[in-house]
């Protein structure tokens, strides 16, 4: 299969994801440049660090002129349930060859979620160059979407308070698209109930992490390991 027919069903899987990721993108562009950050800045922000949210919380410590412990720590705390995401495509990225680092770095929110609703079939070469694609594209939007923001920034008289709201929206998409696809939804149901116990215990500022840990945990105990 050739990279052009790879690119091309990869860019349908990926709909979804791109119509959030260039809003999103967009926003973060727009606020990049609302604090006077050249969007040469922004979009290499985009490019080597690629975090989502985390760029957010990063134009508002380079705004307030942070320090890099500070910086440091608040990305380990808003990023910390990448780890969970990364456990389970261990072995999945350890067969990927030389695309192995960049799948590792562009395991984002979306793109994980993507890859858990890719068949179970082994992983060949096409499907190697697929989960390639998928992750390259992703990351494509967020840029493009940077870019928009960014130039456009000082331009465009519009409030984009609540933008946001773009990235629920999505996962409430790819949560409901899973749930159909998939007759197994005991894992669904089972982060569904941590995360609502989380929230209440905890509150929305602090529920994530300890959401996903006990959500690994519970599933780890009690669903049956499935042999190749």
């Amino acid at each position: 299969m050739s990279w052009r027919t790879v690119f091309r069903q990869a860019f349908f899987y990926t709909i979804p994801v791109m119509m959030g990721y260039l809003v999103l993108g967009t926003a973060f562009g727009l606020v990049m440049s609302r604090i006077n950050v050249s969007w040469l800045w922004a979009v290499a922000m985009s490019i080597f660090v690629f975090a989502g949210s985390l760029q957010f919380v990063l134009a508002s410590l380079i705004a307030s002129q942070a320090s890099l412990a500070s910086i440091a720590i608040a990305t380990l705390a808003v990023n910390s349930r990448h780890i969970f995401y990364g456990l389970s495509f261990i072995d999945t990225f350890k067969a990927m060859g030389w695309r192995r680092p960049y799948m590792i770095f562009s395991l984002t929110d979306e793109t994980y979620a993507l890859f858990c609703a890719l068949p179970n079939v082994p992983l060949d070469q096409n499907e190697k160059h697929k989960m390639f694609a998928i992750s390259a594209l992703d990351q494509s939007y967020w840029v493009a979407g940077t870019i928009i923001g960014s130039l456009l920034g000082h331009m465009v008289p519009i409030d984009f308070t609540g933008v946001d709201f773009a990235m629920t929206a999505l996962f409430t998409v790819i949560t409901i698209d899973q749930w159909r696809e998939h007759k197994n939804r005991i894992p669904a149901i089972t982060g569904g109930v941590c995360a609502v116990a989380s929230l209440i215990l905890l509150g929305a500022d602090r529920f994530l992490l300890p959401a996903l840990v006990a959500s690994v945990l519970i599933l780890s105990c009690t669903m049956k390991r499935v042999k190749p």
